[in-house]
């Protein structure tokens, strides 16, 4: 019996991988392999080269611990063609099989190596679309006059740092303005550049 491998990986904390490794877990025992370990990342996005999950995921597999490797989609592994490619050509040298269930890729054949590389470059060009489509919107908003970014804190600067200088305490500024801690710091120390400009 073959030794599998799952890798799964949601962009956001409040996502739960639960339902990625209840259906590999399925696919799993529908091929007859067994699961050895599974590896997980929350809350991490695609484009990172470096998760915790898969960086432990690659070191047991250089160390021969799985010889099948099962996804829920090329997406969850990477969102580049480049990294997508040099994990599967990793796999590929260990000799593991790399399974996608979305896409029914399996890199055991040449067809499936085909469609990998394919599929990769797709994905990479529908991010590349999405990304130009938020800098046109940007861009659209700018010359309309819009704002961008964050509201400016409509709170009063000066009686902030006057108490944070005349020795209020850094939470109790904070809860005082409904702002962050760093935020006291940061419009303090933006006080004091002034000052020392001015003078």
């Amino acid at each position: 019996m073959k030794k599998a491998a799952i890798y799964a990986r949601v962009s956001t904390p409040d996502q739960h991988v639960e339902t990625q490794l209840y259906d590999m877990r399925k696919l799993a025992t529908q091929r007859g392999f067994e699961v050895s370990r599974e590896y997980c990342d929350r809350g991490i996005s695609g484009s990172k080269a470096r998760r915790p999950g898969l960086d432990a995921m690659m070191a047991d597999a250089r160390r021969g611990e799985f010889s099948v490797l099962l996804v829920a989609a090329f997406d969850r592994i990477a969102r580049s063609t480049k990294n997508f490619l040099e994990i599967v050509d990793e796999l590929h040298d260990l000799e593991i099989e790399f399974i996608s269930a979305r896409e029914a890729i399996d890199t055991s054949g040449p067809m499936g190596r085909m469609f990998i590389t394919l599929i990769g470059s797709i994905a990479e060009l529908e991010k590349s679309i999405l990304v130009e489509r938020i800098r046109a919107g940007m861009r659209r908003a700018k010359l309309e006059g819009q704002r961008l970014g964050r509201a400016p804190l409509n709170i009063d600067h000066d009686a902030l740092v006057r108490d944070r200088l005349t020795g209020m305490s850094l939470t109790n500024a904070a809860k005082k303005y409904g702002v962050s801690g760093a935020s006291v710091v940061r419009f303090v120390k933006e006080a004091q550049r002034r000052q020392t400009v001015a003078a």
